[in-house]
């Protein structure tokens, strides 16, 4: 069910990239994503760019890059974008 216009819950977020609910649970665990938003109940929820995050990171470790490798490019990557701000 979608809380709010472009948001989708979990499962959903998780379908629509391919992967299990147990892999985005454990994505999220790792670090390498966080929900959009989460609801006042605190359920997490998940846009479109957050989907297109999942299906890199699922791209990524299948090419044989392993998930902390992909961790450290996604913080290398935030704190490379607050220099260009």
């Amino acid at each position: 069910m979608v809380k709010k216009s472009g948001l989708m819950q979990i499962g959903q977020a998780s379908k629509q990239a391919g992967i299990s609910r147990q892999t985005l649970q454990y994505y999220l665990m790792l670090g390498l994503m966080e929900p959009t938003e989460r609801t006042p109940t605190g359920r997490r929820l998940f846009d479109e760019k957050a989907v297109e995050r999942i299906k890199l990171i699922k791209r990524l470790n299948k090419s044989g890059y392993p998930l902390r490798a992909i961790r450290e490019l996604f913080i290398e990557g935030r704190s490379g974008e607050k220099g260009l701000a």
